[in-house]
């Protein structure tokens, strides 16, 4: 589906105070006029999709404070808000803190109009199934972000009746998680495996939420609430399963970050983007009514680039640098994803350029690599800011160790050892069964942890690793972090989330604050 995002407008026109005032835009349908036929199904899902390429989503600041909470990224931006989301400390009134919400309840919304409108319409059955099962998926992915960004969140599945309706509540977080789970069962029973080989408007299309993308995300939703054996069923099916073999890793790690191979057999589910002299559009897609004249591009290419080819707004920690350091591949090189993943002088690695230029820098200064163009022979620094380059939401990589993790967590350490090794040998990194032979289901926790920094660093995932396994507040994990990332020096219990928007606690009286308020 690269690249062909329809944007249809599906909120209420307001209505005049008078009725002479009461008039119809012909060029806009109102909800009562709108879902009728299977064109109306097709573009209302379309548009849950742009929900993505926001800036308050994927296209730029939803991995941005998420990743700079992590300890493998700190804030340098003349920004404030971006520094003070790395540590910690920023006020409910933040801009960026209510766009990632906005957009988020956003693609609820547009979500809810398909999955409650489209079940009447007259149209092939087995479309149907497929627009309402990507909803469902599309709707628990923003579930699913809310909850690991705010913690306590609204979960609105119906369509407000009257203004009495307008207000819904604070829910708990049993029914936020299984919402999100049920979301994405119902995803992985709709949706096909592919969309190759089937007819109808979305034939052969990529991009689309696919049973495997649902199937991840299941078994991610209940590894995150610490169901071990249900999340190990959920990744089994994909690895072992009824769906092995349809996804893989690639051989280059650096090929899950070019906007040249994208969509690849390490993909589950990933976010399109496209540059605009091969998809057009001339306005920013960074938030507001869409329109056809809307690029479909990623920020986050300048966002992190390094300075003189970005805006530098964050920079890696040095621990994470080290982590890489620490064990040679087999051919006693350094870990081939550190140069992926950060920009360093390291001329024992033939790196000693950035963008094709020499090194400018520092030798000591280290940048964000992973996202951006450096390497990838980009045109020229202006177009940073209209990178083509799709954003990954879950890779294989990703089923694999937390496989792994679920195995480790049910008794099954030992069997972990064999999938963990998969994404090391990647890397070009010794037989772990060898090196670290016969650990015990808490070394393996360690190990595991250890893996997952170096696999995913600058993937939006490392704070969230953090928090679902409570290190935050074990003292001496605490400690640790602190000595990763002095960021972590102004942490308080419950600031690891970001606050409930205070534009939206001021008009919603059922909205709670949360822990981070």
């Amino acid at each position: 589906m690269k690249k062909i995002f329809c944007y249809v407008l599906l909120g209420l026109l307001c209505a005049g105070c008078q009725k002479e005032l009461d008039l119809q835009n012909p060029n806009a349908k109102t909800i009562d006029l709108y879902w009728k036929t299977a064109d109306d199904a097709q573009l209302g899902v379309n548009a849950i999709y742009n929900s993505l390429i926001q800036d308050g989503t994927y296209m730029r600041m939803f991995p941005a404070l998420t990743d700079v909470r992590g300890d493998d990224f700190t804030g340098d931006s003349p920004w404030g808000d971006l520094v003070q989301v790395g540590k910690f400390s920023i006020p409910s009134s933040s801009g960026p803190v209510q766009w990632i919400w906005a957009t988020h309840y956003q693609m609820v919304w547009r979500a809810n109009q398909v999955i409650i409108n489209v079940p009447a319409i007259a149209m092939d059955e087995d479309l149907k199934k497929r627009i309402i099962g990507q909803a469902r998926f599309l709707r628990g992915l923003a579930f699913f972000n809310l909850a690991n960004t705010y913690k306590a969140v609204p979960v609105p599945i119906e369509l407000p009746t009257d203004k009495s309706k307008y207000n819904t509540p604070t829910a708990t977080d049993d029914v936020l998680w299984n919402q999100i789970i049920e979301d994405f069962k119902a995803a992985k029973a709709a949706l096909p495996a592919t969309y190759a080989g089937l007819s109808g408007p979305d034939a052969g299309q990529v991009g689309r939420a696919t049973k495997g993308a649902a199937t991840g995300m299941l078994g991610k939703a209940y590894l995150y609430k610490k169901r071990w054996p249900e999340a190990a069923a959920e990744f089994n099916e994909l690895i072992n399963g009824d769906q092995k073999g349809k996804y893989s890793l690639m051989p280059n790690f650096r090929d899950n970050f070019k906007e040249t191979v994208e969509n690849n057999a390490e993909s589950l589910f990933e976010v399109q983007f496209g540059q605009p002299d091969a998809v057009g559009g001339t306005i920013m897609n960074y938030g507001g009514e869409p329109n056809a004249n809307w690029k479909q591009v990623s920020s986050t290419g300048r966002t992190y680039a390094m300075d003189g080819y970005g805006y530098s707004d964050f920079l890696p920690t040095r621990w994470i640098y080290n982590e890489f350091k620490a064990e040679k591949t087999i051919a006693g090189k350094s870990d081939p994803r550190l140069l992926a993943t950060i920009a360093s002088f390291e001329p024992d690695d033939n790196s000693t350029t950035v963008y094709g230029n020499p090194w400018p820098f520092a030798q000591t200064m280290i940048y964000p690599r992973k996202y951006t163009h450096d390497g990838l022979n980009w045109p020229g620094n202006d177009d940073q800011e209209n990178s083509g380059i799709n954003y990954r939401v879950m890779r294989y990589a990703d089923v694999l160790l937390m496989y792994a993790e679920a195995l480790n967590e049910t008794g099954a350490t030992a069997d972990a050892y064999s999938y963990i090794q998969q994404v090391r040998t990647r890397a070009g990194l010794p037989d772990l069964s060898t090196t670290k032979p016969g650990m015990n289901q808490t070394q393996m926790r360690e190990q595991i942890a250890h893996e997952r920094a170096l696999e995913f660093s600058v993937e939006s995932m490392r704070i969230n690793d953090i928090i679902r396994w409570g290190w935050l507040y074990d003292a001496a994990k605490l400690t640790e972090l602190r000595a990763h990332d002095p960021d972590f020096a102004s942490w308080r219990p419950g600031k690891e989330y970001l606050p409930i928007p205070l534009s939206d606690l001021n008009v919603n009286p059922n909205l709670q604050r949360n822990s981070a308020n």
